[in-house]
């Protein structure tokens, strides 16, 4: 039981939960809880879906190939550049949430003062981190994740008690703000990058797949129980809720707890800094060819010179991650989904129908947050 469900379940919903779950209160606060549950159960099942595709295209495509690869196969060369682009884009647009969001977690340990000076700090030891071999730490996906759910279940649980104080004001929609949580919540729960993982520990197992479809069902439906419970316990707790989730809770909570919060948070950014600027490494090394000095100054200096140029606004960067660059990147994986039905003769093992049908939900979802992000920037 461990082996064919436990253990490959943990990895995909430890590689979905990160440092998005930090912009879930605000974003079901500013548009009513009821309208950010409604997405957050509608982006499960849209994952649900998307994630099971991209794991039947890997299954049913001849060869070894990266998520650029299978989008040359499926849409052309043109398709292998742009998603190349997005990859390298959004994981320097990701290194700079990181960067906004240890200011709170440094805040709480050091208090409200220096805030270029800590970040400062927070930057070259992650960078520093990216260079100089720290790979194991970076290939930890249960210490990586482990600080942020210690965070999860410990304001929960603190949060529990009071859940009774929430009133029918939470929940009631605030139509003007109807579309704002859609972003957050698709950054929040993609987890594409560990399907490939999952599809390679099915497919040299005798467990079959099966327990590969149900692996990516759990491990996606999960994440978005615990953030549903996060919600619920910061709500519980803070009279004022914040657009990083913890600041709210500074004289709240006890001083100790908050001390540990801070650690665990900073150690989870640290961690998870390093995986995503190696994952940016390696796509400006692999895929594009470029000499290593620039490299360095793109993964080094890009995330930096985005936070000076401006964009400190943590929920903006979540939202425009979410809606824009993850939402093109799955509606990729739909379309070659659909291309790959239309060209292969192989039984696909994880649907029964190759309808259009299937790919209207997810397609309407994720175009709507394009569309909808896009049109808040200009």
């Amino acid at each position: 039981m461990y082996k064919r469900f436990f253990l490959p379940v943990s990895l995909l919903a430890g590689t979905i939960i990160g440092a998005g779950i930090f912009s879930l209160p605000f974003v079901f606060k500013e548009s009513g809880f009821s309208i950010g549950f409604f997405y957050l159960t509608l982006s499960a099942i849209v994952f649900t879906i998307t994630h099971l595709m991209y794991a039947d295209i890997i299954l049913r495509t001849n060869g070894n190939h990266r998520f650029p690869g299978y989008a040359q196969k499926y849409l052309g060369e043109w398709a292998f550049w742009f998603s190349i682009f997005l990859a390298v884009i959004q994981g320097l647009i990701i290194l700079t949430i990181y960067l906004v969001l240890s200011k709170s977690f440094l805040d709480i340990l050091l208090g409200n003062n220096a805030e270029f000076i800590k970040i400062f700090l927070f930057w070259i030891l992650s960078s520093f981190g990216i260079f100089f071999s720290l790979r194991k730490l970076a290939t930890i996906e249960f210490f990586i994740t482990g600080g942020i759910i210690g965070i999860i279940v410990f304001i929960f649980g603190l949060g529990f008690l009071d859940l009774k104080t929430l009133t029918l004001d939470y929940f009631s929609p605030i139509w003007i703000n109807g579309l704002l949580p859609l972003g957050a919540i698709l950054f929040s729960l993609s987890g594409r990058t560990a399907i490939p993982l999952l599809v390679d520990y099915f497919a040299n197992s005798k467990y079959g797949m099966a327990n590969l479809k149900r692996s990516i069902e759990w491990g996606t439906i999960l994440p978005a129980i615990v953030y549903g419970g996060f919600v619920l316990g910061v709500a519980a707790l803070s009279p004022i809720i914040t657009a990083d989730a913890v600041s709210g809770l500074i004289g709240i909570v006890p001083l100790a707890a908050m001390a540990l919060i801070g650690i665990l948070g900073l150690l989870s950014l640290f961690s998870s800094y390093i995986v995503i600027g190696l994952d940016v490494s390696n796509t400006l090394k692999y895929d594009l060819n470029i000499p290593r000095i620039f490299k360095i100054l793109i993964v080094v200096g890009a995330p930096m010179l985005i936070y000076l140029a401006g964009f400190k606004n943590f929920i903006s960067l979540v939202s425009i991650t979410g809606g824009i660059f993850l939402s093109l990147e799955f509606i990729f994986i739909v379309i070659m989904w659909l291309r790959l039905n239309s060209l292969s003769d192989k039984t696909s093992q994880l649907f029964h129908s190759r309808k259009l049908l299937i790919a209207i939900f997810p397609l309407s979802t994720f175009s709507i947050a394009l569309i909808y992000e896009v049109f808040k920037i200009f």
